[in-house]
């Protein structure tokens, strides 16, 4: 069934004409392309990132408006690049020269940024491909007057078709730490993240977080309404950017969701961890479809799916993401959930050892080696087991905080090493310990430094002192809240276990269903699916005759329903032909069928209901769901989420995350069912409803899983809808 897909199409083609046969969905127009795949950036890119010239349309005095931020960020970058302020009333500007107009420019301008009213968008545009910019940067909120996403559509085509690339419109601006490019509002810190956003208020306060983390942003930009340069390039050219180790991402309109996480596996592939924060946790977006699987699956879950089989994590908040993107950027962050802990108290020890535990983490005992090496560097009422408790031996020598973390960090006991309590404090109180605070952590640093591997510091410290302001330079990670230390942790720990999942090649095949029972089932048997024996019937005589053929018992249904059983549309074991048409009679002028499957009775011991299926997402395509199934299914809401087609590897980890995977496997002493062919099942479904796109979607329920096969009971297909009139339509 596998047809070798098409050369993967340009990386930013033009939008489809407005006239003529719909465009394919765009998860499918790039899915044919390797996985990971490197998104080559373009030299209009570099214009972008470096320009040789900027002009500022829109340049003003006044520091309530955007043109003075940028003409004062762009003039920052004087000594790299010629700078041009454009103001129409000719008046300096910050103390420098302006030109009327782009047109007016004694050379040609590279990197264009327009923060101008909507309505004189378009002209500033043309002016500057005229005058042969090869980049621009749209702050306004839209474009037209009045503003509408069909002008926005067709500036991006303009300026495409010129040979440029368009950043926004409605975008907050582009930040560049290597090449002195600072074209947004305010100032951001200097770090190593690299932080993509289409909110820029959000960015703002990630940069603000990351500074007060002691971090700050390598690279910044805000992507604003995507009508050109989008996520998943601007993903690329982080992976591509030297200083950028960490990469962040706010991303509200996944558009080519596929795209998007070849670039996330690019990432991973390079080693850089990218944090992606994404809304809709609060309500699940997706529509309430017309089968099991459409209502038991969020946009959000889907989301989650793709971004941890790229090998990156989402998160929820800008918080979280910064403490995440910190502890990752900390010295000899590798993986591993083994965590030693020391503390000033047994109180401080024992909370963060219950927060690194709710984290996921492990807080091992010690061996009695390290135990006897801590012996010697503590008094006798210090507890040396893990936690480690200091019993006031910081008080009496502030230098052993540095001694028993050194211990621990050279030791084999554990993966990192969590301080929690008074340390970074100690200024505070008695200022005459500031110097000798800020030695010890100097040299936890470069004990974490050499050990290659992480110390995290947990500070009851409520204002900057000199040995948090060390430890922060150095790298160390510095919370107030221990859960916090606990999460970013673990967030880093399970960044590190990621793998990028190998998803198959798969290309669309001819249409081969009509949204009904028989034909969705002859659909998935054909791709390898076991079903009873069944015959299709209009009546009750030609049911008792197929019902003779097969054998008693049978199961009765009636066609065209979405949820059998809730319309009693489904008779089990009937016994005899009497039973049978009994059945036939009761249930036609219940359910107004006009064809019904005679199939046979199947019971096995030992047996699960799963359900199985797969839906087409509007930005992820076609995603496949298992879960606990029958009747229970949305009950339990029991659930994993993957993108299709899947390997059987990618089925098997799907099966083992669900809570109630225990069933599977043999539950209190019970036969375990047969694991590979359920995978096996899926890894069907998910191939017929990958290839088979006319399926908006393919559920199959229950697919019964037992210690001996699995067979398909049922299944149900939701044809897509004709596609809508292209006119006014956004496509990108």
């Amino acid at each position: 069934m596998t047809v070798t897909p098409e050369p993967a199409p340009p990386l930013l083609s033009a939008r489809q004409p407005r006239s003529g046969a719909a465009a394919p969905p765009s998860w499918l127009r790039s899915e044919s392309a390797p996985h990971p795949v490197a998104f080559p950036v373009r030299e209009p890119l570099r214009a972008l990132f470096d320009p040789r010239s900027v002009a500022v349309v829109g340049a003003s005095d006044n520091p309530q408006k955007w043109g003075y931020w940028l003409a004062r960020g762009a003039l920052a970058g004087q000594h790299r690049r010629q700078v041009y302020l454009v103001n129409r009333r000719g008046a300096t500007v910050l103390g420098s020269r302006t030109w009327p107009s782009l047109a007016e420019l004694p050379q040609e301008p590279e990197l264009v940024v327009v923060a101008t009213p909507p309505g004189s968008v378009r002209g500033e545009v043309e002016q500057g491909l005229t005058a042969g910019a090869r980049c621009f940067v749209v702050i306004t909120a839209g474009v037209g007057e009045p503003a509408s996403p069909r002008d926005e559509l067709d500036l991006a085509e303009l300026v495409r078709a010129h040979g440029a690339r368009l950043l926004g419109p409605n975008c907050m601006g582009v930040v560049d730490d290597a090449t002195a490019l600072q074209l947004c509002w305010g100032a951001v810190p200097a770090g190593q993240v690299g932080l993509i956003s289409q909110s820029g208020n959000l960015a703002l306060e990630i940069g603000r977080l990351l500074g007060r983390a002691g971090q700050g942003l390598s690279r910044l930009v805000s992507l604003g309404n995507q009508r050109d340069i989008d996520a998943a390039e601007m993903l690329q050219s982080l992976v591509e950017h030297e200083r950028t180790r960490v990469i962040a991402a706010y991303v509200e309109d996944f558009r080519d969701g596929r795209r998007l996480a070849r670039a996330l596996a690019c990432a991973r592939a390079a080693g850089k961890p990218v944090l992606l924060l994404a809304p809709g946790r609060s309500a699940a977006s997706g529509r309430a479809a017309q089968s099991h699987t459409g209502a038991l699956v969020s946009s959000l879950e889907v989301v989650d799916a793709a971004v941890a089989e790229a090998g990156a994590l989402r998160l929820d908040t800008a918080g979280a993401l910064v403490d995440a993107a910190v502890t990752l950027l900390a010295p000899g962050m590798r993986g591993g959930g083994r965590v030693a802990v020391v503390a000033d108290g047994g109180g401080q020890g024992a909370l963060a050892a219950d927060a690194l535990a709710a984290a996921g983490m492990s807080v091992p005992p010690l061996r009695e080696l390290t135990m006897s090496r801590l012996r010697g560097l503590l008094p006798a009422a210090a507890g040396v087991t893990n936690p480690v408790d200091l019993a006031g031996a910081g008080e009496s020598d502030i230098g052993s905080y540095a001694a028993v973390v050194n211990a621990l960090l050279t030791a084999q006991d554990t993966d990192a090493v969590v301080l929690s309590g008074y340390f970074g404090d100690y200024a505070t109180g008695s200022p005459q310990l500031a110097d000798a605070e800020a030695a010890v952590a100097d040299a936890l640093a470069a004990a974490s430094a050499d050990a290659a591997r992480p110390v995290v510091v947990h500070s009851m410290a409520t204002t900057e002192t000199p040995a948090l302001r060390v430890l922060r330079r150095r790298g160390i990670p510095v919370f107030d809240r221990i859960e916090h230390a606990a999460s970013a942790i673990a967030r880093a720990a399970r960044w590190t276990a990621l793998a990028p999942v190998e998803r198959p090649k798969f290309a669309v095949a001819p249409p081969a269903g009509d949204g009904g029972y028989e034909r969705t089932r002859e659909l998935l048997a054909g791709y390898g699916l076991s079903f009873p024996a069944a015959r299709f019937v209009a009546d009750a005589d030609h049911a008792a005759a197929a019902a003779a053929g097969i054998g008693y018992p049978v199961v009765l249904k009636a066609m065209g329903l979405a949820h059998k059983t809730e319309a009693q549309g489904v008779a089990l074991n009937l016994r005899d032909e009497a039973a049978l048409r009994a059945a036939f009679a009761a249930m036609r002028p219940r359910t107004r069928s006009a064809a019904f499957a005679v199939e046979a009775m199947v019971r096995r011991p030992g047996s699960v209901e799963l359900i199985m299926g797969v839906r087409q997402d509007a930005s992820f395509g076609p995603v496949a769901i298992v879960g606990i199934g029958g009747i229970t299914a949305e009950l339990l809401a029991d659930t994993a989420v993957g993108l299709a087609p899947l390997t059987r590897d990618r089925a098997h980890q799907m099966l083992g995350s669900l809570r109630q995977a225990p069933l599977l496997t043999g539950w209190r002493g019970a036969e375990p069912i047969d694991l590979a062919a359920a995978a096996d099942a899926l890894v069907a479904i998910a191939r017929a409803g990958a290839e088979h796109p006319e399926y908006s979607e393919l559920e199959v329920n229950p697919v019964l899983a037992h210690p001996g096969g699995a067979i398909a009971l049922d299944a149900h297909g939701v044809l897509s809808a004709p596609p809508a009139a292209e006119a006014g339509t956004d496509r990108r």
